[in-house]
């Protein structure tokens, strides 16, 4: 039995691998240079620090470096050190920043059911060999319950271009690709792996920075090996103390989305860091870095450490003892040797966009929703208001691992009486589907999975399914879901009148059992914890009042350098005015590219409208949608009278946040469908923005123009979609933006952002997919 043998190498390993890390004593000299002024905690309860487990006091881990550690002269952290590797084309002795524009090659490129489109796009720019096929990976995931005809022949038609292209294929029912990138190894620490779906962050979970990209980036990289990247804002996620008993990974992402809501990493890479990393094993880090993508985020990059270490030698030991080609496998102690030996850190001195920390030890357990991540309340609260609950979900690739799927068995072995498995509550149905065969597999070999099949659970294959919105057991109007999936939208599981909410596989287990919101009753709170620590800084109270003290004084210089130059400036006759010579200033505008776009406003007045919303997921993977149906469904599931409110040549407004949730292409494509021809939002999710470049459809980030739609319509009632009557006009040339406040009322304008000519230069060839193939060309 390998199962047995799997779980006591990884226990032996896990406990061996919980050493307590060195004190941190960085110098004030090596701080990061981007910082808040105060650190912030949101709760008045006095920090209290557990203390470390036996086992985590027994020496340091073996990748620490003893103090004091010299400082580059040009620290990187782990995401910029890691985008240096894979970047090419760099000038001699360049080293990469936040903010620099790169051109990337990824070690891998994941594909699933998307995969056709991709190869559509591939073959229509005119190429007909895969660069580098060792380098592209094709799973069958998400709609792996359709038997229908037409999703049968898609299926056979990427299966028989792989083979043509001897492209590494997953047939449907395998199991969901990011958990095959991460169980066969291809997401490796310390490289990085982009796929065609907005979880690809969750790779980070093993030290391999993953991102997600679009569509036509995918065809790009098949065709050239490469595509471009620009390396976001970094932010650093300290995580101290030890997770109490009951207290798991996806409770930490359910706080962290919950609890820092106001897009504090929108468009950012997470690296995790702090000694609280040495509680949380590998599957809950990938739960943890695959909710990132809901969190706002680009990627979750935890470090290469010794947790991560004890896992990989356990792949290593299984592989060696039950797979006779373990010697040409990617689990290998050899290749895991070379990894620590060349380990990956980041840089003392790094500098990063923000710092936030999390005290695990005031940890208990939370639910998202419903309907949202940003809303998290703690399981007591939710507990008490007996929450009825119509259908329970163990599925996904963020929670439906082995270990899952026995925390949710154990929920119903505690439960049992004289023997007896208890069922599943009366009018509920429990759907359960593992992240892989594999996983499923272990599951079985230890008897959990037959232990939530015999009270009643219904068994799902391996694959998206209910999380996608695709199959059996969606939510009916009225309903009441709980999943231990990761992303909770409204209409993203069913029906738009239906409650859905996240959680851990256990109080998913427990609330399928007792028919509403419940726990096991596992967690067991800490002596002198009421309140969640959570802030700005790195929860080092000590360090962070010493750089904010710093950073006060840099502010001062700041402030007294203002003064000295606008006096030297007065005394010399110089003009201390703002600029006018900015208003001047012109940007090329290409052949065939617009100089002046205009409209009326048709406002969405919402945030964080998600993909879902602009365009339902149940036709994503449908392909030959025809225009006029994607027109007419665009928007539906954010508003369904959007379609009769907003008419063609409108400037479509939106809140902040426009675009966030999956990397699907139709939701840029269904608004040119429509026919609007520019979107303009407080801010865009990334994946979106980078969507629409390459589908040729504009956007403009005009924040001020949202407060004022606002402050204008409070009063009047209600809309989801309103006609304002205002009418916008973009300047391409100028990167000016004019505002008519109705008619009669108050004109203004600002300046935007510059729409430069090699942005333009795609959106005027109708997108990248033809720029390519007019490169290509030429």
């Amino acid at each position: 039995m390998i199962v047995p043998v799997r779980r006591s190498l990884a226990l032996a390993a896990s406990r061996s691998c919980c050493q307590l890390r060195l004190a941190r004593t960085i110098p004030l000299a090596l701080r990061p240079t981007a910082r808040r002024l105060c650190a912030v905690s949101y709760s008045t309860t006095p920090i209290r620090r557990q203390n470390a487990f036996h086992t985590q006091l027994e020496g340091a881990a073996p990748s620490a470096k003893p103090f004091p550690v010299e400082t580059p002269l040009q620290p990187q952290t782990l995401t910029e050190k890691i985008i240096q590797r894979y970047s090419v084309g760099l000038a001699p002795g360049k080293k990469v920043k936040a903010g620099d524009y790169v051109t990337l090659k990824p070690k891998a490129c994941m594909t699933h059911d998307n995969t056709w489109p991709v190869a559509t796009k591939f073959m229509a720019i005119g190429a007909s060999k895969i660069h580098d096929n060792k380098q592209v990976i094709f799973t069958l995931d998400h709609d792996v319950q359709n038997k229908s005809k037409a999703n049968l022949k898609k299926y056979a038609k990427i299966e028989e271009f792989a083979g043509k292209h001897g492209v590494t294929f997953y047939p449907a029912g395998r199991g969901i690709g990011h958990q095959i990138m991460v169980e066969e190894g291809y997401a490796w620490p310390g490289t990085v792996a982009v796929a065609s779906d907005s979880h690809s962050n969750m790779y980070g979970g093993v030290g391999c920075l993953g991102t997600p990209v679009v569509r036509t980036d995918a065809a790009s990289i098949w065709a050239t090996g490469r595509t471009w990247w620009q390396i976001p804002p970094i932010a650093k996620v300290t995580l101290t103390g030890i997770l109490p008993p009951g207290v798991t990974g996806k409770d930490v992402i359910v706080a962290l989305c919950g609890l820092f809501n106001n897009d504090d990493v929108l468009n950012h890479a997470i690296e995790f860091t702090g000694d609280g990393l040495h509680s949380i094993p590998v599957d809950d880090r990938l739960a943890i870095a695959n909710m990132t993508t809901e969190w706002g985020a680009l990627s979750g990059l935890f470090p290469i450490d010794s947790v991560l270490e004890g896992w990989l030698r356990g792949k290593a030991t299984t592989s060696a003892m039950f797979n006779p080609d373990a010697a040409q496998g990617k689990f290998t102690h050899e290749r895991i040797n070379d990894l620590i030996q060349n380990q990956l850190t980041a840089d003392p001195g790094a500098t990063y966009a923000k710092s936030l920390y999390l005290n695990l030890s005031t940890l208990s357990p939370f639910v998202a929703g419903p309907n949202s991540v940003k809303v998290a309340t703690p399981l007591k609260d939710l507990e008490v208001q007996n929450i009825k609950i119509d259908k329970a979900y163990l599925v996904s690739c963020t929670n439906s691992r082995a270990s899952d799927i026995a925390q949710a068995a154990k929920v119903f072995r505690d439960a049992a009486a004289d023997g007896a498995t208890p069922k599943i509550a009366d009018g509920v149905k429990f759907y359960i589907a593992a992240a892989s065969t594999l996983e499923q597999q272990a599951a079985e070999e230890a008897g959990d999975w037959q232990v939530l099949v015999d009270a009643g659970a219904i068994q799902l294959p391996a694959g998206c399914g209910p999380c996608i919105g695709l199959g059996t057991g969606l939510l009916e109007p009225g309903e009441n879901g709980i999943s231990a999936s990761n992303r909770n939208f409204k209409g993203r599981m069913g029906s738009t009148d239906a409650k859905a909410y996240l959680a851990s596989p256990e109080v998913v287990a427990a609330s399928a059992l007792k028919g509403k919101i419940a726990g096991p009753g596992w967690y067991q709170k800490p002596e002198g914890v009421e309140k969640v620590i959570i802030g700005e800084g790195s929860g080092n109270f000590e360090l962070d009042k010493a750089i904010s003290i710093e950073d006060a004084l840099d502010k001062l210089i700041a402030q007294a350098e203002g003064i000295i130059s606008k006096a030297e400036k007065d005394i010399s006759g110089e003009d201390a005015a703002a600029p006018a010579a900015e208003e001047d200033t012109l940007t090329e505008v290409l052949p065939g590219f617009p100089e002046k776009v205009e409209g009326e406003i048709v406002f969405c007045d919402a945030d964080n409208i998600n993909t879902d919303g602009i365009y339902p997921g149940k036709y994503t993977y449908q392909d030959n949608v025809p225009v006029e149906k994607m027109a007419e469904v665009c928007m539906e599931n954010y508003d369904t009278s959007f379609g009769s409110v907003a008419h063609a040549g409108d400037i479509l407004v939106a809140g902040f946040n426009f675009g966030c949730g999956s990397s699907r292409e139709q939701a840029a494509t269904s608004i040119l469908a429509k026919k609007i021809p520019l979107v303009v939002a407080g801010s865009f999710g990334n994946i979106f923005s980078r969507n629409s470049i390459n589908n040729a459809l504009m956007g403009v980030e005009v924040p001020r123009l949202v407060g004022r739609l606002r402050e204008t319509f409070k009063d009047s009632e209600k809309a989801a979609t309103r006609r304002t009557g205002w009418k916008f006009v973009w300047d391409v040339r100028r990167s000016k933006v004019t505002v008519t406040e109705g008619e009669g009322g108050r004109t203004w304008s600002q300046k935007v952002g510059e729409l430069p000519p090699n942005v333009q230069e795609i959106i005027a060839r109708g997108g990248l997919e033809k720029w390519v193939k007019h490169e290509i060309s030429a």
